[in-house]
């Protein structure tokens, strides 16, 4: 038996060929009463595009290649989501890519994905080698999500506001009381950014001297040992601001081995809301950077430059909010 094809969707569902290519191309020019009927149609039959055929046609594989710094960045989880909806929406799908693992098998970060002639790039994160992006944003749109380092020339740009999020954490640890609180600092623009909102922030109060940044790498262990040196201090500090969950999980640790109460002894907050943050032992206070939303921003921007290549590069920032849960208290006095 002969597999369905266009032809047979089409009569089955009472429309021309034409009209059900615009279907599965997920068009938005065709009316909903037809669109349905369509894929009722296709479904009935067992009907599935040819993708290689489709693909010559269109000169498009209709594939985005998705290079995620670190694949094991819980943050990234809810950016992705945002991004796939919209590419799925509009007949696109992802090809993913862990950077951190072809950095240490010695692979090209940029070329596999040219090689599947994938029709864009989306970087998610921090990239260690930001020149890589030249070569492929000469061929192909390419978008960076969730970095703050400078790009190519007509590369797109998708962030948080980190400045902003760090002030408003620390305008809510000054707001309780604290004098003393300390920031596990991270690396790169976004890193930087985050200190420079908490750094202006204590100064802005007159508490700058009494507030120390204690250099981490952004890991659960790092956050872990630069809490030990912060909160082994003689003037040890009644709060402490992370640069991210992850880093955050590592001072929760920190405290309780030390014998410290969190919100009792030590208040602690995090930055990214991710689902670390929710779970119901953990209840951290953090900075929600609507990653969600970077995720369709970032996919709108790609879908924009496929339509309209060669514009301009364009920088967009999410407005960040301060999620209070159970990890921030009043420090104790007496």
């Amino acid at each position: 038996m002969r597999p369905p094809t266009i032809r047979d969707v089409a009569e089955r569902a009472g429309v021309s060929k034409s009209l059900v290519s615009l279907v599965l191309r997920g068009s938005g020019q065709v009316r909903t009463e037809k669109r349905d009927a369509v894929l009722r149609a296709a479904r009935e039959l067992g009907y599935r595009p040819n993708a290689a055929a489709r693909s010559l046609s269109e000169q498009r594989t209709r594939s985005v290649g998705v290079l995620l710094n670190d694949l094991r960045n819980p943050w990234f989880v809810d950016l992705l989501d945002g991004l796939n909806s919209l590419l799925h929406e509009n007949g696109l799908h992802m090809l993913l890519a862990d950077a951190r693992l072809n950095r240490r098998t010695g692979q090209d970060l940029t070329g596999p994905f040219l090689d599947q002639r994938a029709d864009g790039l989306v970087v998610v994160g921090t990239l260690p080698d930001p020149a890589a992006l030249d070569a492929v944003a000469a061929r192909i749109p390419v978008v960076v999500a969730g970095a703050r380092e400078p790009v190519p020339a007509g590369v797109d740009l998708v962030a948080g506001d980190d400045e902003r999020g760090a002030r408003l954490v620390t305008e809510h640890l000054v707001g309780l009381g604290h004098r003393r609180i300390a920031h596990l600092a991270g690396y790169g623009a976004v890193g930087e950014l985050r200190r420079r909102g908490f750094e202006a922030t204590t100064r802005a109060h007159g508490i700058a001297e009494q507030c120390p940044v204690e250099p981490s790498d952004m890991t659960e262990e790092g956050g872990y040992r630069s809490t030990v040196r912060l909160l082994s201090r003689p003037d040890r500090p009644t709060a402490l601001f992370a640069v991210n969950d992850i880093a955050s999980t590592g001072a929760l640790s920190a405290a309780t081995e030390l014998g410290l109460r969190v919100p009792h002894d030590v208040s602690v907050v995090g930055y990214d809301n991710t689902s670390i943050s929710r779970l119901r032992h953990v209840w951290l206070t953090t900075v929600d950077n609507a990653s969600h939303e970077v995720g369709r921003r970032a996919a709108r921007c790609l879908l924009d430059r496929l339509d309209r290549p060669g514009e301009p590069g364009r920088q967009y920032l999410t407005a960040p909010t301060l999620e209070i849960r159970g990890s921030t208290a009043a420090p104790v006095t007496g």
